[in-house]
């Protein structure tokens, strides 16, 4: 009886390749985001509807209440501005709560966990696509904040300091995004629980300073998270001192991606171990 020859390296086209796989599902989401381009849609248009009503329907009053007689609308919209891009982040990530959560109520997952994949792939497909996803979204809040009045006084390093800054923020708000997306029980449940995500930035000094609120509500706007995330690109974009706000606020990102990654992780593990 002849002896069983020795199993040698599996063939190379049955191996796990992580970057190729998660190529392969960034593809995925790209083409899904083309294909449903409403979505995208909603999750500019939100911050865009509310930088125009904070600018022009509250913009006068609020504006003087910074500046006096030398505040007004021009001197709020510099001020609001980075608050709207940081609600921008905010509804991009909600958008990739649902995709998760339709994926996982859809039976794709299944589907997946029977081919020869990496695990990571799934997940890391979904925080790349959503990445880009909040780049281009980024990218028209912006140009319509500069369309009605703001006028940052950062230069190319302010900018350049500006993109880091917003890529790590999303980064770590896409990871916590995907866990709250395996969580979530449908998909309407997933477009609800990232709702506090989008009123913290009113409970900060998104809106208006901390120094005006009572104090209670003052304490708990100082030391959320987001208020030195909002004054990290205040100070970036309009050339001010950011202080200690820098370094708090990347502590919140890494503690937030660090987070939101081993929840994803264990969460997916599981799923994958049904």
């Amino acid at each position: 009886m002849s002896t069983p020859a020795p199993a040698g390296p599996a063939p190379a086209d049955l191996r796990f390749h992580p970057l190729r796989d998660s190529a392969t599902m960034l593809r995925r989401n790209l083409k899904h985001m083309l294909r449903y381009p409403s979505l995208t849609v909603m999750l500019v248009g939100m911050p865009i509807v509310f930088l125009l009503l904070f600018v022009y329907v509250f913009g006068g009053t609020l504006g003087a209440g910074l500046g006096g007689a030398s505040g007004g609308r021009d001197a709020y919209v510099d001020y609001v501005t980075p608050a709207i891009i940081l609600m921008t982040v905010t509804a991009v990530v909600q958008g990739t709560a649902i995709s998760v959560a339709m994926d996982l109520t859809e039976g794709i997952i299944a589907r997946f966990r029977t081919m020869h994949i990496a695990r990571v792939s799934v997940l890391t497909g979904h925080v790349l696509g959503s990445v880009i996803q909040a780049a281009f979204a980024l990218a028209v809040v912006i140009g319509v904040a500069l369309l009605v009045g703001f006028r940052p006084a950062a230069g190319v390093g302010g900018w350049l300091a500006t993109a880091g800054f917003l890529v790590a923020l999303t980064f770590a708000l896409v990871w916590l995004s995907v866990a709250l997306g395996q969580v979530s029980k449908s998909v309407e449940a997933a477009s609800n629980v990232g709702m506090p995500l989008l009123l913290l930035p009113f409970l900060g000094s998104g809106f208006v300073p901390t120094d005006s609120m009572p104090a209670g509500l003052r304490w708990f706007a100082e030391y959320q998270p987001f208020t030195p995330i909002i004054e990290t690109l205040r100070g970036l974009l309009m050339g001010t001192p950011v202080g200690h706000n820098a370094a708090v606020a990347l502590g919140w990102c890494a503690l937030i991606a660090l987070g939101g990654h081993l929840w994803s992780k264990r969460l997916f593990n599981r799923e994958y171990a049904r």
